[in-house]
């Protein structure tokens, strides 16, 4: 089921020492700009600026930290007028706030909205979408693609409540976080099931660890593209309208083909 004429590829830019994938690459300012530029001659259409690090063992850092990280790139990539949207990987109201003062568009929250409720305030106020991606406490599910749905729809009722408009609601079913294996491949086999509620999708698998395996293989973070891509063209048989990767070019092009070869 392809429902987009054109896929949206975000690019991530990771401004953190520590990311599992990238770390330090492009911490410094003018390390980050030159990245975000090259992706979108790449061909994204979204940069996602994530300066808090969430692999396994990171270390905590304070809201000034995040938003001396975050915002001097925002703002450096928003002044280039690359006509590209800037996403900002955060769950803090403060660094939303901060970040979209500074030029940021979209708001991508991997507590959908429930680490931070004002969070939700700022992106009404505000007017920009948020991506609500999937993830708790708990991790426990009987079954977990219902389990999923039901807690985003929690956050979307949570989103009605600060009158964010469903135009600006996008949904991610968070692979990679508290699932089991098992459970993310399930979760991979039903996205069709997230894509009708009828909201915008964001499918985030780049280079995670359900990649690694699935290659059975001991392969670092970056050889793990082609798999990465694989899980795109699933998402577009799917109807998911955007992925969240770090190989811009090769996502781009495999969709690109896929998507005009197959039709709508």
């Amino acid at each position: 089921m392809i429902r987009v004429k054109r896929l949206q590829i975000m690019g991530i830019l990771n401004v953190t020492p520590d990311s599992f994938s990238d770390g330090g690459e492009f911490h410094q300012l003018d390390h980050a700009v030159e990245h975000a530029e090259q992706m979108v001659k790449d061909g994204a259409d979204i940069i996602d600026v994530g300066g808090y690090s969430t692999r396994p063992g990171h270390t905590p850092i304070s809201v000034e930290e995040e938003i001396k990280r975050v915002v001097p790139v925002v703002e450096a990539i928003h002044n280039l007028n690359l006509n590209v949207d800037i996403s900002v990987d955060t769950f803090r109201s403060e660094v939303a706030k901060a970040s979209i003062e500074a030029g940021a568009t979209i708001i991508n929250d991997q507590w959908r909205g429930t680490y931070d409720e004002k969070i939700l305030e700022v992106v009404s106020e505000y007017n920009v979408p948020i991506i609500l991606m999937h993830n708790n406490e708990h991790g426990k599910y009987d079954d977990v693609v219902e389990g999923m749905i039901a807690e985003l729809k929690e956050s979307v009722e949570l989103c009605k409540k600060y009158n964010i408009k469903d135009e600006n609601i996008w949904l991610d079913p968070g692979v990679g976080f508290v699932k089991s294996r098992d459970e993310e491949i399930k979760v991979m086999k039903n996205l069709h099931k997230l894509v009708d509620l009828g909201y915008k999708v964001l499918l985030a698998t780049s280079r995670k660890r359900m990649i690694k395996e699935l290659i059975e293989d001991d392969r670092g973070p970056k050889d793990r593209d082609a798999g990465t891509a694989a899980t795109t063209v699933i998402g577009i048989n799917h109807g998911v309208d955007a992925v969240r990767v770090h190989n811009v070019k090769m996502n781009r092009d495999i969709s690109d083909v896929y998507m005009k070869l197959r039709g709508n």
